[in-house]
């Protein structure tokens, strides 16, 4: 489908009126309002979906643009309360990102017979939302991916499991909750909506591009190894990617998290083997998505955060812990709520955690999540031009992403004194 609309633009035209990209989230509410289904996704040249609509089975409903996220934006609501929260139950808190409390709230709608959706890794490796019944199908959703997942018909999905009377719980980015609740046009007293902290999503293009390269170049040091051993043949053996982690914290800790992608190979004794593990900022892929470097274009400027988008909770990291609240933290992760509804606030008071008490002013400062401005990163028409070339993503963030030690001082001075100063006012206070 991507590939009949690319090559046959003159057929196309915007009824959502998207003129510039950077007014277009990717959310897909205007893909599963339509009622003619006339709307379609194409993949532009930087990696990103966009959505384009088929004039000859339009109806002109307008309903696209009802449901637009970002051509109607709803009003801010601040918080009702901040809490550090930390999972009893020590290995769900493990193989999360932070403090556990995405599968506690699964639990707790599950247990009502209720349905959980949240984003998965497909048979390639990219990113999806999809539901699941059972804590089984859960545990996949379960940790941070650094990419958007596509909808698929996950707001049909949950509209009609919504309609039956069951409980849902939906997790996403403020844009996918914000077109949530613009597709549903209503409040569902049995829809829980969660949303997160957003640094931004990169490119699920160049991500595809990354992966490809770094199997491959696992691949040609496996053969080069093999090749120079006749003892052991299964060395000629190739991998297949068995799990990746954006978010893993039991090799070096929470604040030295690292990216790995583990393999399965043919014979048993191969299962489950690191192929790759860096700390999260010298891997390329990850310093090119924290420099801010591909980004989506809505990112720079997002229109969802901080209580725009609705959401009952919101959950993050949180960053800052070991100043504000010292003796909570023991580096295996503590994840930050906001209680933005009463509803939201029900739930949470039903789970069980360590719980501390905290405030959105000391919170703010240290979590780069609320930012809704980011700077697009001034070597971005670069990468993508280069990208576009067919240049490895490897080399283009290593050339373009390298910091000169005297940079990285002044950086590193500039940090020490901001939270020095932060510091500072918190003793005040």
């Amino acid at each position: 489908i991507h590939e009949r609309l690319v090559g046959s633009e003159m057929c196309i035209r915007d009824r959502i009126n998207i003129v510039e990209k950077r007014q277009c989230c990717g959310c897909t509410a205007c893909v599963q309002k339509c009622p003619k289904h006339c709307i379609f996704l194409y993949e532009d040249g930087e990696g990103f979906l966009y959505p384009k609509i088929d004039i000859n089975n339009c109806i002109d409903c307008g309903l696209c643009e009802k449901v637009c996220p970002f051509q109607d934006c709803d009003k801010s609501l601040l918080p009702l309360e901040v809490w550090a929260v930390k999972n009893r139950n020590e290995p769900d808190r493990m193989h999360s990102s932070s403090g556990g409390v995405f599968i506690a709230l699964a639990r707790e709608v599950l247990a009502l017979d209720g349905v959980v959706f949240g984003a998965v890794f497909d048979e390639n490796y990219e990113v999806k939302m999809a539901y699941s019944e059972t804590l089984e199908g859960v545990r996949p959703m379960m940790g941070s991916k650094y990419l958007q997942a596509r909808m698929e018909t996950a707001y049909v999905d949950a509209e009609r499991f919504l309609k039956q009377g069951r409980h849902v719980l939906f997790s996403g980015a403020p844009c996918q909750i914000a077109g949530l609740h613009k597709y549903l046009r209503k409040d569902y007293p049995n829809l829980l909506s969660v949303d997160f902290l957003c640094h931004g999503v990169p490119s699920p293009g160049v991500w595809r591009r990354y992966l490809k390269e770094t199997m491959s170049d696992l691949q040609s040091a496996r053969r080069a190894v093999a090749g120079k051993n006749t003892v052991f043949p299964s060395l000629n053996v190739m991998p297949t990617i068995a799990g990746i982690e954006f978010r893993d914290k039991t090799l070096h800790g929470r604040k030295k998290y690292g990216f790995i992608v583990r393999g399965k190979f043919a014979l048993k004794a191969e299962q489950n083997t690191v192929l790759l593990s860096d700390i999260h900022n010298e891997n390329p892929f990850m310093r090119g998505f924290l420099f801010d470097i591909y980004l989506r274009p809505s990112c720079y400027r997002c229109k969802c955060k901080n209580g725009v988008s609705h959401s009952d909770l919101t959950i993050a990291d949180f960053w800052g812990i070991d100043e504000l609240i010292p003796d909570f933290d023991d580096d295996k992760g503590v994840g930050m709520v906001l209680i933005n509804t009463e509803k939201g606030k029900h739930i949470f008071e039903r789970l069980s955690m360590e719980v501390r008490l905290s405030v959105l002013s000391d919170v703010m400062p240290l979590n780069g999540g609320f930012k809704e401005c980011r700077k697009p990163h001034p070597k971005r028409a670069f990468f993508f031009q280069r990208f576009a070339a067919g240049e490895a993503v490897n080399s283009i963030v290593k050339d373009l992403l390298h910091v000169p030690l005297w940079q990285r001082v002044v950086r590193w001075i500039e940090r020490m004194l901001k939270c020095f100063l932060h510091k500072s006012r918190i003793k005040k206070t």
